[in-house]
């Protein structure tokens, strides 16, 4: 065999190697989060709960909000980031027994369900928003 052909057969070994391996990195990750925990609920059973339980609690305009506040974030992981921050928000929304889910709430739960390395774009887009942020400085 020519010897190109031994060094383009190894490269495409090491370069497959890898990616299955980041593609394992973040299945195993997804397999971490649906694991029960103490109560016999995983994390994402408890999002889906406080989802379900709090969606006769959502106004037009807060929805819209949410919407707006995801839009930053890449299409691939829109519904994914979106789900969580909704579960983040109902788990708020309930734990204080509203009757309906304000605007603080959702910018609360937004701030809470992301992490800390987010945080500037959302300040940045509830500046773009003329939303005030010092009542949520102690969050960021």
């Amino acid at each position: 065999m020519e010897d190109w052909f031994i060094y383009f057969f190894i490269l495409w070994g090491f370069i497959l190697i890898s990616l299955f391996a980041i593609g394992g990195f973040f299945m195993f990750r997804k397999f971490l989060k649906r694991l029960p925990k103490e109560d016999g609920r995983s994390i994402l059973d408890w999002q889906d709960h406080y989802i379900k339980e709090s969606l006769h609690l959502w106004q037009p305009g807060e929805k819209a909000l949410l919407e707006e506040l995801v839009s930053p974030v890449p299409e691939l992981f829109r519904d994914v980031a979106r789900q969580k921050i909704a579960g983040k928000i109902g788990e708020l929304a309930l734990m204080e027994k509203t009757s309906l889910i304000s605007q603080d709430q959702v910018i609360r739960g937004y701030i809470l369900a992301t992490p800390k390395r987010d945080h500037k774009f959302l300040r940045k887009k509830l500046a773009e928003m003329k939303i005030d942020t010092s009542a949520y400085n102690s969050l960021f």
